[in-house]
């Protein structure tokens, strides 16, 4: 039999040139070896660790981060507004509108606390005055408290306690809610900063961000991105709206009852309603524990009354407003909510519905639209 291979080279042609049927030669890669695929792979995974890691150390903050940005979100209609509003000849400006918001919240703010504060004052007061009453009447062996301590012995069960392992149990309590106090403190000023710089800077934040989007669809992004914007406007202004119909509605319960703090629970009941699914039972709770002071029969009334407004609330009022507003149906709030609830907590709750409503116009105007012409 003949070779295939001529006397000039491997490919059968004179001078080893290869021949142009077979085509050009494929390169030989380099083999890798077993310890630099090991390395790489290892070295991958630290760095995931780290980067998982790193994100949980600093999951609060970026809640926070995130609740300060949903903020700055819902107020940029009224800013936007606002800064187009000519003053004489002149437009206000984003920088005056967003100080004009930041004022107005300041009020808000100030007017709760002057509602709040003088009650809780007066009870700290009252109840300093009646700690003496309370030990005097501990030694008065005809009193009721006085018999309560010959037959306990509680003011030396309480020296026990207090000298025991339980009273530094005790301290460290108070340490940890003064803890407490100071981050809950901590936390609102940040987001308070971190939201003013937001809204100051929402138009060269969303300039940087649409850089990000390639020329040919950024104009499309704008246009998704805008309409997400108006709809949790629409969305706040809806839940503000029945959030003042559940302070009112409050308010109205507890001066006809003469519930203590009738102005205080209000704002106090419209400030939890804005969390959607559990804030309206938590101020129904909050109002029927306070209504126990006055009796039995009002605070079971108030529950009643409670009762009988989250029902209306959730099944007359909120599917109304959320639908006019942001056009979503109450099976995906409350879906939404129960998710964003169980990830975020009340942030997570308080954002779901924005963030459900943003996914639904990404789906309407550009992944329906494509699957049905297909």
């Amino acid at each position: 039999m003949l070779s295939s291979k001529g006397p000039g080279g491997a490919d059968g042609l004179p001078g080893g040139a290869p021949d142009p049927h077979r085509g050009p030669a494929r390169p030989v890669r380099p083999t890798t070896s077993w310890f630099a695929a090991g390395f790489t792979l290892g070295l991958g995974a630290t760095l995931a660790y780290v980067a998982v890691q790193t994100v949980l150390r600093i999951g609060s903050v970026l809640t926070l981060l995130l609740l300060a940005l949903f903020v700055a979100i819902s107020l940029e209609p009224a800013v936007a507004w606002l800064a187009r509003t000519r003053l004489g000849r002149a437009r206000l400006g984003r920088g005056r509108a967003v100080a004009l918001v930041v004022i107005a919240l300041l009020g808000l703010l100030a007017g709760f606390l002057a509602l709040v504060i003088p009650p809780v004052t007066g009870e700290v007061g009252a109840l300093i005055e009646a700690v003496p009453k309370w030990l005097k009447q501990l030694h008065d062996h005809h009193s009721f408290l006085g018999r309560l301590e010959d037959r306990y012995h509680l003011i030396s069960k309480g020296r026990r306690q207090l000298s025991s392992s339980a009273g530094t149990a005790v301290v460290g309590g108070l340490l940890g809610a003064g803890h407490v106090v100071i981050n809950a403190v901590f936390s609102t000023v940040l987001v308070v900063v971190l939201t003013v710089y937001f809204m100051v800077g929402m138009e060269q934040l969303k300039a940087f961000a649409y850089r990000f989007i390639p020329g040919s669809k950024r104009a499309r992004a704008v246009e998704l991105t805008e309409a997400i914007l108006v709809r949790v406007g629409r969305y706040m202004l809806g839940n503000a709206a029945t959030s003042v119909i559940a302070g009112l509605a409050t308010f109205a319960w507890c001066a006809a009852l003469d519930v203590p703090y009738p102005a205080a629970l209000g704002v106090f009941v419209a400030l939890m309603d804005m969390v959607p699914v559990v804030g309206s039972t938590i101020g129904g709770v909050v109002v029927s524990l306070v209504a126990l002071s006055v009796s039995f029969v009002i605070a079971l009334g108030t529950a009643g009354f409670y009762i009988f407004f989250r029902l209306a609330e959730d099944y007359l009022i909120m599917p109304k407003a959320m639908r006019f507003a942001v056009d979503v149906h109450p099976i995906v709030t409350v879906v939404a909510v129960v998710i964003g609830g169980a990830l975020l907590g009340i942030i997570g709750a308080l954002i779901a519905i924005p963030v459900a409503v943003g996914i639904g116009i990404v789906l309407d105007q550009s992944v329906f639209p494509r699957t049905d012409a297909a």
